[in-house]
Parts: structure tokens; sequence; C-alpha cells
């Protein structure tokens, strides 16, 4: 099936997956790499080099979202793509992930942490809310919930966990703010898309 992608997401994959085995052998990757809190540490390429960077620790961080990239990175693909649209695919992404760290860093200025920020999900979470948007009714089955949901009903629910993740401070190991900020980024690529493509009937 994984040859079937899509070729943007399965290029997004690959790369991916081969920067997470070449953590192995280079670990001051993540030193050069990651998304770091503005100061000596920091530099602007990692904007966007730090969501192709993963916990090497950590295999389910870049299954989950790789996982999902490849669930809903290539329906949203093809959907640009017969639109006539596939380079828009391609912004979103990366709206999404800048999106992300531009939230992250924001935050990070006001609390000092100096921990980096690494992982795909907040391209990954751009993705899934539009996915939610193109496609509401979509069932989804996402543990623990025991039945399938509305993708839209889904994209509510994690949505307003992160917002409370983040605000409570629970979970400070994981960038929750940066999930919503790919979500901010994919929102307001997905209102330009429709104002650029208004009249037309998709």
């Amino acid at each position: 099936m994984f040859p079937t992608l899509p070729p943007i997401t399965r290029t997004l994959i690959i790369v991916n997956v081969a920067v997470f085995l070449l953590e192995f052998l280079l670990p001051g990757l993540i030193q050069w790499f990651a998304l770091w809190p503005l100061g000596p540490l920091f530099h602007p390429w990692q904007l966007l080099t730090y969501a192709f960077l993963h916990e090497p620790n950590n295999l389910m961080h870049i299954v989950f979202n790789m996982f999902a990239l490849y669930m809903f990175g290539g329906a949203l693909e093809l959907y640009w793509r017969e639109r006539g649209a596939p380079s828009f695919y391609v912004l979103y992404y990366f709206a999404s992930v800048l999106a992300a760290a531009a939230t992250e860093l924001l935050v990070l200025s006001q609390s000092q942490v100096p921990e980096p920020v690494i992982g795909a999900s907040g391209g990954v979470f751009g993705l899934l809310l539009a996915f939610a948007w193109f496609f509401p009714r979509s069932k989804l089955l996402v543990l623990p919930i025991p039945v399938p949901i509305s993708a839209w009903l889904l994209v509510t629910i994690y949505g307003a966990i992160e917002l409370w993740l983040g605000v409570t401070g629970k979970q400070d190991s994981v960038a929750h703010f940066a999930h919503l900020g790919g979500m901010l980024g994919g929102a307001i690529m997905i209102l330009i898309w429709r104002s650029s493509n208004r009249g037309r009937a998709y």
C-alpha cells in the first residue's frame, strides 16, 4: 500500500524516517536543527528543520506522526491535486510547520524553558484540521474511543484537549501550543484557499 501513496506525502515520510535513522549516527543533529528558544542556540533554519527530527529514544513519537501523515496527508494531497493545485499541499504543510514554530517560540519566550522542540506534529495537526474541514463526516476510529467518530468531532476534541493541556501545564514535555499553532496556520491557509477559489464548485 505504501507505494500507492501520492509522491509528496511519500517523500515526506521517507525523509522523516531517513533523518530519524541519521540521528543515531549524528547525535548533534538535534543540537543544530531542533527548534531552540530565541537566543544563542537559535538559528532561522530551525523553523523548518525541527519538523524532520524526532526523539531517538521514543520510537512511538515518529510512528504516530508518520501514521497520521500517511492517513491524512495522502487524502489531502489527492484532494488538492484533483483540483489542479498540487503545490498547495506543500505550501499548506510547511505553513502549518512554520505557524507551529512561531507559536511555540512565543510560548517559550514567556516561559524561559531552554528545551528544544522537535517533531512533525505541527504539520500533522495542520493536516488533521484540513482533513476534518474537507472530509468532516469521514468516520475515524481512535483509541481509546470505542466507536468511530466523525472527523470534525475528533479535531474538536483534540483541539480542546491540546488547549487544556497547554494552559494547565500538564504533559509539559509535549509542545501543545505548537500543535495548536499548526492548526491555526492550517486554518489561515484554508481561508486563503477558499478565498482564491470562491465561486468554484468543489
